[in-house]
């Protein structure tokens, strides 16, 4: 069961709504989620994108109004991971200098090195002797605090720097990320408003939804967090193998072993996690699907005594989603204990053959200390390339959803070259109006009649004849596939779309109101409205009679479904609030099909006071609300089968008089009885 909300976006003069309710397979232990459920916990799992660089080459095309700063942005990654991959280096030359102070130390000072050695060797001491072959000992001479010092300033300096630059480019990307998703929701914002109604009737809800919110945000992750982080990963290990390479080629070979391991493994449980990942928001969509239903139907449930049954399926799901999530989790919690496993090996080979190398006087002990650090930093950029690839193609796979709705096809141009007077008379003509929803299902063909200025004019008839899609046509939310359609002799394709709506008024059979107070809910039909104007509508239209009662009256709060008040009373304020927009052609789509027969009294008083002096469409199904109406059209399958005013259609005894009795008298075999009666009421 779905919830409908009461909250709708704002339109420009006119309200519309058209919804699509979301569906969803489901079995025992899967469930396929649909974009709506994935709301519910909030956004949808990535999805890949079809067309990957297609899109990934659009997305990063959104920077280019920003690739100055972008340049600067990369500048200074470079300039940080620089500086970040150089202290090593200079940190083990930190090293060398101790240690070749502890040694020097022990040695006799006012020896030659070179002396040194061969006394060594003499004396049998060669691995002593090789090993002193590699350094920079002087004999005799302790640390060099004042050079140790200086490296030690360096590095830090390194590092300080290294760490600001960060920080600013962080700072100048971010700046730049967040102007690119404001023009892009703009964008998005502009387009929503150009789009024709058919697009919104032909997709869900909850889809819509999460291209504009979830997708854009994730948007934005991608570019603001994968952008800089992969630049900085990417050149951090080239960086880094560079100067593994320059330390020792030897054992940057044995370092890159781990690599092509690493990858196995992350390719081998990765690909089984994704399926478990895959059934656990399916799971996730099938429980959460079952909770919304039982909150949303709880009446329902226990009316029928169903606590149990639900409960029992709450529980099956939920131990679907437990295994699941489970499976899950413990097969990509296994890719970092592995990988560190692998980085583990690595960095016994490397310790065991750069302390023999060390040993052997073929680099120094600050190189291999260098190198070891080099060695732990390789796989956590690696890592990060690996995260942030995700992410960017979870961004990506959002920005080509993010484009299918940005490309989509608009709503015909304007054509405005002609003008209505701020008040019009309110005469519509249909002129051989056609129009199909798909060229191979025509809906209405040549139609064609005339409504006077102040007359009220009631569209009945069996669901699917075209009655709304005929006044959807009187407001332009659908352009004609044939004739026109004239208000006051002016074509209204004529007119711009903002022009000819501002001369229309529209309550819906579902009362949209919006979250405020009564008062800003009235005002909507006419933003510059005073309080005393706002008053006068809703006393005209009974509204002034319950809201009095309120403890807060006209300032009090409606919450996101109009709970604080009945649906009746929604329904009388959406009245008023039409009644203070003062429109010249009032449309009145079943405003009184979901109250009950005493509040639909009042809102029948209201109405009337709505249709004075101005031309008015009813749709309605309860015939009894139309009988005062001056014409009446009965439409079958896109036509107009009768028309005329009650008592006329009655005496006919066509479709509309099957349509009367049907409704007042359980059918048409008590016709016979009635007919005078019903004439003469």
């Amino acid at each position: 069961m779905a919830k409908r909300t009461k909250n709708t976006a704002p339109a420009a003069s006119a309200a519309s709504a058209a919804s699509a309710t979301p569906t969803g397979d489901e079995s025992e232990y899967e469930y396929t989620p649909t974009e709506a459920d994935g709301d519910m916990f909030g956004g949808t799992p990535a999805k890949k994108a079809q067309h990957f660089w297609p899109s990934a080459k659009r997305l990063f095309g959104l920077l280019s109004p920003e690739r100055g700063r972008m340049l600067v942005v990369v500048a200074l990654v470079v300039v940080s991971v620089v500086l970040t991959v150089l202290a090593p280096k200079i940190l083990g030359q930190a090293m060398d200098a101790i240690f070749n102070g502890v040694i020097g130390s022990q040695l006799p000072a006012g020896v030659p090195l070179d002396q040194v050695i061969a006394d060594a060797r003499a004396a049998g001491n060669d691995d002593f002797a090789n090993f002193l072959q590699g350094t920079a000992v002087v004999p005799g001479q302790g640390i060099d605090f004042v050079v140790l010092g200086r490296l030690i300033l360096i590095v830090l300096g390194m590092y300080t720097i290294a760490s600001v630059l960060m920080w600013a480019q962080g700072y100048i990307l971010n700046g730049l990320v967040m102007r690119v998703v404001y023009t892009l929701r703009q964008d998005i914002e502009v387009k929503l408003n150009r789009l024709p109604l058919s697009y919104f009737d032909t997709r869900q809800r909850g889809d819509l939804m999460s291209r504009v919110t979830n997708d854009v945000d994730n948007i934005q992750a991608a570019l603001q967090q994968a952008f800089s982080q992969l630049v900085q990963s990417l050149l951090t290990v080239i960086g880094i193998a560079a100067m593994m390479f320059i330390v020792s080629w030897q054992l940057a070979l044995i370092a890159l072993i781990s690599l092509p391991l690493s990858a196995i493994i992350a390719g081998v449980i990765g690909v089984r996690s994704q399926k478990l990942f895959a059934a656990q928001w399916k799971n996730t969509g099938a429980l959460n699907g079952h909770i919304e239903e039982s909150f949303a139907g709880q009446e329902i449930v226990r009316v029928f005594g169903r606590d149990r049954e639900m409960l029992e399926e709450f529980d099956k799901r939920n131990d679907a989603l437990f295994k699941a999530s489970f499976g899950a989790q413990f097969v990509s919690g296994m890719i970092m204990p592995a990988m560190m496993f692998v980085s583990y090996l690595s960095y016994v080979l490397i310790a065991v053959v750069g302390g023999l190398r060390v040993a052997s006087g073929q680099m120094t002990l600050g190189d291999a200390t260098a190198f070891i650090q080099y060695s732990r930093e390789f796989s956590q950029p690696i890592g990060q390339m690996a995260g942030m690839a995700n992410m960017l193609q979870s961004g990506v796979a959002s920005a080509e959803r993010t484009f299918e709705l940005l490309d989509a096809d608009e709503q015909d141009p304007e054509t405005a070259t002609e003008h209505l007077p701020e008040r019009t008379d309110g005469r519509v003509e249909f002129e051989n109006v056609s129009f199909s929803y798909s060229p191979d299902k025509p809906l209405i063909e040549e139609l064609s009649f005339q409504a006077e200025p102040g007359h009220t004019v009631a569209i009945v008839g069996p669901t699917g004849a075209g009655k709304t899609t005929l006044v959807n046509l009187v407001m332009r939310f659908y352009e004609l596939t044939g004739g026109r359609i004239l208000l006051d002799g002016v074509d209204i394709t004529h007119l711009s779309r903002s022009e000819l709506r501002s001369q229309v008024g529209m309550v819906l059979q579902d009362a949209w109101l919006f979250g405020g107070t009564i008062r800003e809910n009235i005002r909507y039909g006419q933003l510059d409205a005073t309080d005393e104007q706002v008053v006068a509508a809703a006393e005209a239209t009974m509204v002034d009679r319950f809201v009095r009662q309120l403890p807060d009256g006209y300032d009090t709060v409606l919450d996101s479904d109009g709970g604080s008040v009945s649906a009746g009373e929604r329904q009388l304020i959406t009245i008023a609030r039409a009644f203070l927009a003062n429109p010249s052609l009032l449309i009145l789509d079943e405003a009184t099909s979901s109250v009950d027969t005493r509040t639909e009294l009042l809102v029948q008083h209201a109405m009337a006071a709505l249709r004075t002096d101005r031309t008015s469409f009813v749709i309605a199904h309860r015939l009894s609300t139309i009988r005062d109406a001056d014409t009446i059209l009965v439409m079958e399958a896109g036509r107009i089968v009768e028309q005329g005013n009650h008592e006329t259609l009655l005496a006919r005894r066509g479709a509309y008089y099957s349509l009367y009795m049907s409704q007042f008298m359980g059918g048409e075999e008590d016709a016979e009885q009635v007919v005078e009666p019903a004439v003469a009421e």
